[in-house]
């Protein structure tokens, strides 16, 4: 099926023309960086995680998402799901990919990335994120290809996939609880300190997700003429909406818990992202609101009927939750410093353009994958 990927419309050479020319310049400053080391980076001793971590804890929500649509689909038979769930299986592969190339841009050098496999530490949960990781990525990718398969001789699918299928509902909560220990194990970042730093992260992953899936369709139904159908629309932006209100309540619920308690180390971060004069606070207000005015178009059931005010909506929470999570939640959680310093972090051009480039190589494979499965959906439509 992959060949269905080499042909195409002119629009559709010339996207893959940009996302290749991103690539490539993201290429050019990894070599700059492989060359001259971290020191290129804007990261420091007081900020080691920097924007590559902060995008890696974002899109590792994106792929969780995808439980949003297999759950429903497979489990409570809700049919409306099924011309969008391989749409999210393949969602949750791009993303994951992207992670896996955020974490091989932080370490510096690819090769680092093997003294994982050479010196197992089960006692780390950087080891266990890395097993969590690489198992969903290669669950989504045989699940959506083996239903892609399936679908295309339009025959059910094989009996033997369903464990894998079962397996990959529990494995999409545990890719992101993972990654929260990752930070809510760190005692020296009050911060991350909390224990509902993971509830909180599948809050967000489950609207950020379906926000960009249902951004994703409407897309399709414009440039390639593909509907994933309104019920299936409505009922993601549902469950957007009520997981972005779960996810300003347990932001709420840090403000109370660290001005109620009046404890030094849980405030201080907060002056700093949201009362202060920081790079970062300008960031955050406009995440708050953009959060709250997405949620609050999205509780009128005439802007989730509408696909252009929706599409608004989504963008917005998406953006709200991407400037939130992939940006302050990380970068703020290392500011002020032990000694009480401030010190900014500003990412630089290299960064920028190995984010930019490592972005393109997952809008790369999301496009491949989401042609070949419209070419397959649209095939057995017309026969």
């Amino acid at each position: 099926m992959i060949e269905k990927a080499f042909t195409g419309s002119k629009k559709y050479f010339a996207w893959q023309a940009f996302l290749t020319v991103l690539i490539l310049g993201g290429v050019c400053a990894y070599a700059q960086q492989f060359l001259y080391g971290l020191g290129a980076t804007g990261m420091s001793r007081d900020i080691s995680w920097g924007i590559y971590i902060a995008q890696l804890t974002f899109f590792v929500g994106v792929a969780a998402s995808a439980v949003m649509v297999v759950l429903p689909y497979y489990l409570h038979d809700f049919k409306a799901f099924g011309r969008i769930v391989v749409l999210g299986e393949f969602l949750a592969v791009a993303s994951v990919t992207v992670c896996l190339l955020f974490v091989m841009a932080d370490l510096g050098k690819p090769m680092r990335m093997f003294n994982l496999i050479r010196y197992p530490t089960p006692n780390s949960i950087l080891f266990w994120d890395m097993i969590v990781l690489n198992v969903y990525l290669g669950l989504n990718l045989l699940c959506g290809w083996v239903a892609l398969e399936s679908e295309k001789r339009d025959a059910p699918p094989p009996k033997w996939i369903k464990p894998f299928i079962y397996l990959s509902i529990p494995w999409a909560v545990s890719i992101h609880t993972v990654t929260a220990f990752l930070y809510a194990g760190i005692p020296g970042r009050h911060f991350w300190l909390t224990a509902i730093l993971a509830p909180r992260f599948l809050a967000s992953a489950f609207a950020a997700g379906p926000a960009l899936l249902i951004l994703l369709a409407l897309i399709l139904k414009k440039h390639a003429k593909f509907d994933a159908g309104d019920k299936a629309i409505g009922k993601l932006a549902t469950i957007m909406t009520y997981a972005a209100i779960m996810n300003m309540f347990f932001l709420g619920l840090e403000f109370f818990t660290a001005y109620y308690s009046n404890i030094p180390g849980h405030m201080h971060t907060l002056d700093y992202l949201f009362f202060s004069s920081g790079n970062l606070t300008p960031i955050m207000w406009v995440s708050v609101i953009f959060g709250f005015v997405s949620i609050g178009m999205l509780l009128f059931p005439t802007v989730k009927a509408n696909h252009k005010t929706l599409a608004w909506a989504c963008s917005l929470l998406f953006l709200s939750l991407w400037l939130d999570k992939g940006v302050g939640l990380v970068i703020g959680g290392f500011i002020p410093n032990p000694f009480d310093k401030v010190i900014e972090y500003t990412p630089t051009l290299i960064e920028i353009m190995i984010t930019f480039g490592i972005w393109a190589i997952g809008l790369q494979i999301l496009t491949v994958f989401y042609k070949v499965a419209l070419e397959v959906k649209t095939g057995n439509e017309a026969a």
